[in-house]
């Protein structure tokens, strides 16, 4: 009996063995399978269905702007043989892309609309195209342009445009609200790109020079949106949607000899200043400006040689604007001397060309200033009467 009984013991302690056996090999063998992620050959990989609002303050903001934005490419006459490909027979070339930007439509009246851009884009072009945001080319007519602001104004025919960009008041930005570009960086292939970023600085003065040798200082929004060729013209917006400046330029080397690079130095034209601009430019083609009527060069740039011509050597002056010369009738003619240095205009400091040109722009014809300088080592000051054009002064 106790033999039987020794059997039977060792048979269940066996069949529960293995059944608990078999359960953890199945178990295992389920966590396998998902743990691998095998699938039979029936299931397929889905889009997940999930809806969810992307809609965004800047989403929003683009959208309301970006219809009113466009491609503005410039033509020059080319003597290359692409002409034979068209049957033309112009024998002085045809005509290929010089230059492209962005602009901006800010008016529909009448038959027309009116868009800004920067007068770098266009500059020497014999022909515009304008590409709208539909990705249609119209012909573009320059209604007028001004090389120290960088500001010009194109119309076209206002049949195939549907949205016009609204200007905000740029004397109410902060530093650090949103900033957003739209353009077409590097060219109409990249058209209605769109970069953000914030505002970074105001009232910047960035100095270039116009590819006929002007230097020009203009008053600049600072921006870290990132800024391409082919953006120059395009509108800075708000997070409202509201142009808040025309973009302008971007700072890539803070000196090139030592190849220090630099990224989100952005810069563009506050709204308030373009909007002057625009206002003379539909009036007149052009804007007209008070002239001095002086040759000037900044002290800073004098050799040794050149500081004692001028009986400067042992100045204590380290900056201003040294005068070389004035011309007859013009304003600073009897008011200014020959080696004369300028320090100031109206209270304010003035180091360089740019800093006159910047003071003095500021200014109607009509206007009076008040310039301090410095002659024989004795600081002076005179109220000039700005009597004279810029347009004046280029004729002689």
């Amino acid at each position: 009996m106790k033999k039987y009984l020794k059997y039977a013991i060792l048979f269940l302690f066996g069949f529960f063995g293995g059944l608990a056996g078999s359960l953890v090999v199945s178990l295992f063998q389920t966590n396998s399978s998902q743990v691998a992620g095998t699938n039979s050959s029936s299931e397929k990989v889905t889009v997940s269905n999930v809806n969810y609002d992307n809609e965004t303050s800047v989403t929003e903001a683009v959208s309301t702007v970006q219809d009113a934005v466009v491609s503005v490419i410039g033509y020059e006459q080319n003597s290359g043989t692409i002409d034979s490909l068209f049957g033309s027979q112009n024998s002085s070339g045809d005509l290929t892309v010089s230059s492209e930007g962005s602009g901006v439509i800010y008016k529909k009246e009448g038959d027309y609309a009116y868009l800004v851009t920067n007068t770098h884009v266009i500059a020497g072009a014999q022909q515009i195209d304008i590409q709208l945001s539909s990705g249609e080319k119209v012909e573009g007519e320059l209604v007028g342009s001004d090389t120290y602001s960088d500001i010009a104004v194109i119309k076209i025919d206002a049949s195939k445009v549907t949205t016009v960009a609204e200007f905000a008041d740029s004397d109410t930005i902060k530093v650090g609200e949103t900033a957003i570009a739209i353009g077409s960086p590097l060219g109409a292939v990249y058209a209605n790109s769109v970069t953000q970023g914030i505002v970074s600085s105001l009232s910047r003065t960035v100095t270039t020079q116009s590819e006929d040798g002007q230097i020009i200082s203009i008053n600049a929004i600072q921006t870290d949106t990132a800024i391409n060729p082919g953006n120059s013209g395009g509108p800075l917006i708000n997070i409202q949607g509201q142009v808040i400046g025309i973009t302008s330029s971007k700072i890539t080397f803070v000196d090139a000899s030592s190849n220090v690079s630099v990224e989100g130095m952005g810069f563009a034209i506050p709204s308030n200043d373009a909007i002057a601009i625009i206002n003379q430019l539909e009036e007149s083609g052009k804007v007209i400006r008070p002239a001095l009527g002086v040759q000037m060069i900044d002290l800073a740039q004098l050799s040794s040689s050149q500081l004692q011509t001028a009986g400067l050597e042992d100045s204590d002056l380290t900056s201003g604007v040294l005068i070389i010369s004035t011309q007859a009738g013009l304003p600073a003619d009897g008011k200014l001397e020959r080696y004369d240095v300028i320090t100031a205009i109206d209270g304010e400091t003035i180091e360089t060309t740019s800093d006159l040109q910047s003071a003095l722009y500021k200014h109607s014809i009509g206007d009076s200033i008040e310039v301090t300088y410095y002659r024989d080592g004795q600081e002076k000051t005179v109220t000039i009467e700005l009597t004279h054009s810029t347009d004046e002064l280029s004729s002689e």
